[in-house]
């Protein structure tokens, strides 16, 4: 009989695996815990030991419709290795934030001999500021950089359905992360589950993930070549006990008028349309207060299309007016308030 490592019921973000490093051992093993047991290729098994639960499929058994029995030959399948990935991103590809490139150098450095830093390593590192300001790439570019494996996970993903799922799945992110040290755990949008602990008693799973990511955090555990960056778009609503934990923050800021004017410029190169005589400097000023991301998505994404269906090439006027529109759209509170 040949089973394949099939994972568990619910779904989880970092999932642990068992692996068969004495296969001999391990038949020995499944005999004696499914003895009896009437089996078919693509039925299930599932542990009721080692890791409760989890699920072996069966994908071949001869004879077709058999019964596991003292003298039942049983393999495991290896399972496939997730490829890895790599980001083509570096950090000339994020415009502006000259401070935050400079303080991540540590990191870049930590990464490339953390045997070198011992309890000096920067473990944990808090980036902030309006979302779309570069924060996640510049996370993929110290990645990239390095050449070591990035870890993301968004907090939201953390909040499951039964309590005590999202801190399983702490503690398994950070043994994976410790399995391929040195690394990067980023976790974005950690106001999900690092608001103020008033806010986190409302439900009784965040309270249990903070606490493991805390503990995790802490070093209680030592995981060597671990480095944890943390975003978030609202740094004054955390919780203190754990901006605490973090050594440094960092802070991203919106882009000057002549970064808006190299982010506009760098993206229009890849457009599949011509611009029609538009003067991007004057674009720029007029898109105060937006970030890079709003500035290739609300502005030159939503112009593109509108050039498309119009059948036109992007022009000056389609910028300007969209824009101007964003802009009053962010002032207007909603209608549904005054109803």
């Amino acid at each position: 009989m040949r089973l394949k490592p099939a994972g568990y019921p619910l779904k989880s973000l970092f999932q642990e695996y068992p692996v068969v490093s004495e296969p001999k051992l391990f038949e020995l093993y499944a005999r004696e815990q499914w003895y009896g047991e009437a089996v078919k290729p693509g039925c299930y098994l599932f542990d009721r030991r080692l890791y409760p639960d989890f699920a072996f499929k069966v994908v071949q058994v001869y004879p077709r419709f058999s019964v596991v029995g003292s003298e039942t030959i049983i393999t495991v399948e290896r399972k496939a290795e997730a490829a890895k990935v790599e980001y083509d991103v570096s950090f000339e590809d994020v415009v502006g934030q000259e401070n935050a490139k400079r303080k991540v150098k540590i990191i870049e450095k930590f990464l490339a001999e953390p045997e070198k830093f011992g309890k000096w390593a920067p473990r944990n590192v808090l980036f902030y500021g309006v979302s779309g300001t570069g924060k996640t790439m510049i996370a993929k570019a110290l990645a990239a950089q390095t050449k070591v494996p990035l870890l993301p996970v968004k907090a939201t993903s953390l909040i499951g359905e039964f309590v005590g799922e999202g801190a399983k799945q702490i503690h398994s992110l950070y043994e994976r992360a410790e399995g391929i040290a040195p690394c990067i755990i980023f976790i974005d949008e950690l106001d999900a589950i690092a608001l103020d602990r008033h806010y986190q008693d409302l439900r009784g799973d965040v309270s249990e993930i903070v606490n493991s990511l805390l503990t995790e955090m802490d070093g209680i555990q030592k995981r060597t070549g671990v480095c944890t960056i943390a975003a978030t778009n609202k740094i004054e609503f955390l919780d203190s006990s754990i901006r605490s934990r973090f050594e440094e923050e960092i802070e991203f800021k919106l882009p000057t008028a002549e970064e808006r004017r190299i982010i506009l410029e760098k993206n229009a190169l890849t457009l599949p349309i011509e611009l029609d005589c538009v003067n991007l400097g004057t674009i720029a000023k007029l898109a105060e207060g937006f970030s890079g991301r709003d500035l290739t998505e609300k502005v030159l994404k939503v112009a593109l299309h509108r050039a498309i269906i119009e059948n036109v090439k992007i022009t000056q006027r389609h910028l300007e007016d969209i824009i101007l529109r964003t802009k009053k759209e962010f002032r207007e509170p909603p209608k549904e308030m005054f109803t």
